[in-house]
Order: structure tokens, then C-alpha cells, then sequence
């Protein structure tokens, strides 16, 4: 099996009052209790935004990036503790123009580069899932620093999914568990990227589309689910709540009554 990280101890940040009037009005509905404590998002619909404006697909990556900026600030200030977003999958860079995979790598050092300071601010901390190993050299050079910045950060911890695929996540998985013994859920989650990451509670999609996408497959088992017809690039700090508040209400029963 893998060897777990050490725990960690989750600080919160009490950020509440950083939110907006509208913003705050929701999260004092909410109980502290019941808040998730791992939201995983697929961010779709940055290219049909920028498609329904006339603007070229690379603008619409752009905004996406900062709705990136103000939904992790958000998860922050409401103490959620884990947040995993699909920024990059497996079938982008196998079937995606290079022209465009070679932006998207450059929007993400970007991103990390700029939002460092925000990062800390927040007490974010990064960490990664994915094939990352074969992202270009300068991408993982960013990457690895922007996580060792953030290394000592106790607040949220953001995981960016780059290069990745769940079928190919769980076939490595399934592997590395047969090569150490028996093959059981148990050996193969230990295996898993999100190995050191708690049971995904929540999983959202923006965009209108009603499908995993190869993402989080077998953590997505009794998460439970939220499909947003609001493009990515609309979804910010008040959709991320209200998504958080429609979990509040519902009812888990992870296979029972």
C-alpha cells in the first residue's frame, strides 16, 4: 500500500465575513455540521461561454481561471476543507489542438504564479492528482514550487486533477495492488491518487451535462451529485454555496434506508 501523508490538523479560517451580503446570507443558513467536507468539481463550459459571446475559446479559459480564483477564495472563507477540481484530463491532451493544450499549460502557471499570494493569504494548500509527470518540465517545475509554498498552509487544500483519468487511475491502482497481493476495494483505494484524500462527499458539474467525464469514478460511488446548467465561467463564490446548501438538505444513506 502507499504510505499515508502525516494528518494534518485543519485550521479554520473564519472568513465568513469576508463574503458578500448576498453570500453570507446563504452560508448563515447553512449547518456547520453537515458541511461537506470534500467538494470535487468538473469545470465545463469555458469554450460555449466564450462561443455565446462571440470570443475566441481562449477567453473563455481565461475567465474560467478566475472563476477558479473566486471559488477557491470561497472555500476558504467557509471552511471547507478539501476542494478537487478537474482542471486537465487525460482526453484533453491526447485530443485537444496542441495549440490549445500548450495555452492551457501556460494558464495554469499563470494561475499558480499569480495566486500565490492569495494562496497564502487564504491559508490554502496545494497538492496535485494526475499523470503529472508528463505535463512539460517548466509546468511541473511550477507546480512542485507553488505545492512547496503552500506545504505549511493548515486551511483548505486545493487538488488540481491535471492529466488526468479515472479508468486510467484505478487500471494503475488495480495494478500496483495485485503486484503487493490480494485485489479488494480496500487495496485498490489505497492505491488510488486521492489515496491521502477523505471520501468525496460532493461532486458538481457546471455546464448543463449529465455525465462523469472519467473523473473521480470510483470516489464518485456515494458522493453525492449536483449538475448546474451555469457555465464555468459564471459559477463563483454564490454558486458554490448554494450547491453546499442543496447537500445540506439532503439525505445520505450510503446504500441504506
Amino acid at each position: 500500500m502507499r504510505q499515508p501523508t502525516p494528518s494534518r490538523v485543519f485550521t479554520p479560517s473564519h472568513g465568513a465575513h469576508g463574503l458578500s451580503p448576498a453570500e453570507r446570507a446563504v452560508y448563515d443558513t447553512l449547518d456547520p455540521a453537515r458541511i461537506p467536507q470534500h467538494v470535487a468539481i468538473i469545470m465545463d463550459g469555458n469554450g460555449r461561454w466564450a462561443g455565446k459571446r462571440a470570443l475566441k475559446r481562449f477567453l473563455g479559459h481565461q475567465q474560467g481561471a478566475e472563476s477558479v480564483r473566486f471559488v477557491v477564495e470561497a472555500a476558504a472563507r467557509i471552511d471547507l476543507q478539501w476542494l478537487t477540481l478537474y482542471a486537465f484530463s487525460l482526453e484533453n491532451n491526447l485530443r485537444r489542438p496542441k495549440s490549445e493544450v500548450s495555452f492551457l499549460m501556460k494558464l495554469l502557471k499563470s494561475y499558480l504564479v499569480s495566486n500565490i499570494d492569495s494562496m497564502q493569504k487564504n491559508n490554502i494548500r496545494m497538492e496535485y492528482i494526475g499523470r503529472t509527470h508528463e505535463l512539460p518540465t517548466e509546468v511541473q517545475d511550477t507546480m512542485a514550487w507553488a505545492q512547496e509554498q503552500t506545504a505549511r498552509n493548515t486551511g483548505t487544500t486545493l487538488t488540481l486533477a491535471l492529466n488526468y483519468g479515472s479508468r486510467d487511475e484505478i487500471a494503475r491502482a488495480a495494478r500496483a495492488a495485485a503486484a503487493k497481493g490480494e485485489i479488494t476495494p480496500e487495496s485498490i483505494s489505497a492505491e488510488l491518487d486521492t489515496a491521502d484524500l477523505p471520501p468525496l462527499d460532493l461532486l458538481i458539474r457546471t455546464s448543463g451535462e449529465v455525465r462523469l467525464s472519467n473523473f473521480l469514478m470510483w470516489q464518485a460511488a456515494y458522493a453525492e451529485m449536483l449538475f448546474t446548467d451555469v457555465l464555468w465561467p459564471d459559477f463563483g463564490r454564490a454558486q458554490l454555496e448554494e450547491a453546499i446548501a442543496e447537500f445540506v438538505r439532503r439525505e445520505r444513506r450510503f446504500g441504506g434506508r
